[in-house]
């Protein structure tokens, strides 16, 4: 949504400023080119840094269970107190988890740190899903500038589409967090009209 609300903001300020469609077109490219790397790179370095805490923290914690495991197996405890166990289950739950050593990281790293084993191509992933988002987002409202010879039709056309997207996405978005879904959407929708009004009105203003 951030490419669609973007690009449509960015659209209907030139607009305003400008008389020819080419000029959007050329500066709505330009933006999406410029933010699929950054948005890109943003969720990469995001899973990176991830994948980086997590070995960090891994490497940690075998380092404490070989060095104090008397500790380690104290902080176990814990953990199982919580779950309501008496002494004598932690003992034997202790016992049976401390023999191997791998396993007993694992439990660490999940029950006390809350850290699961990030994918190993999360970063990648990430990067081309965002960076893909960012660009289909922006094509949107930007393609009705293609289709129509002035600015003024062009963002007639695209406020439309702009509409629809974000009705749509507002719609599905709240119904699948379980919030009032026909509320949502015309909440997502307002926000990116006001958006685009705004960015419009002070081109027109600049202009």
């Amino acid at each position: 949504m951030t490419g669609l609300l973007y690009l449509f903001a960015l659209a209907a300020g030139l607009s305003a400023a400008v008389s020819s469609n080419s000029i959007i077109i050329t500066a709505g490219i330009a933006e999406i080119i410029a933010g699929c790397i950054a948005m890109g790179l943003g969720g990469y370095l995001s899973g990176k840094t991830e994948q980086e805490h997590y070995e960090s923290e891994l490497r940690r914690e075998y380092l404490e269970v070989e060095k104090v495991p008397e500790m380690e197996k104290k902080e176990v405890k814990e953990i199982f107190a919580a779950y309501g166990l008496d002494h004598h289950a932690q003992d034997l739950l202790v016992d049976q988890l401390s023999k191997n050593k791998d396993q007993w990281v694992d439990f660490m790293m999940k029950f006390e740190l809350g850290l699961e084993k990030p994918d190993i191509n999360r970063a990648r992933n990430s990067a081309l899903t965002i960076g893909l988002s960012y660009c289909v987002g922006g094509m949107l409202p930007l393609s009705a500038y293609f289709f129509t010879s002035k600015p003024q039709d062009g963002l007639l056309l695209s406020a439309l589409l702009t509409t629809i997207c974000l009705f749509v996405f507002g719609y599905f978005k709240s119904k699948l967090t379980g919030q009032p879904a026909v509320k949502g959407a015309f909440k997502v929708t307002a926000i990116g009209l006001i958006a685009a009004g705004a960015a419009f009105l002070i081109a027109r203003w600049i202009a």
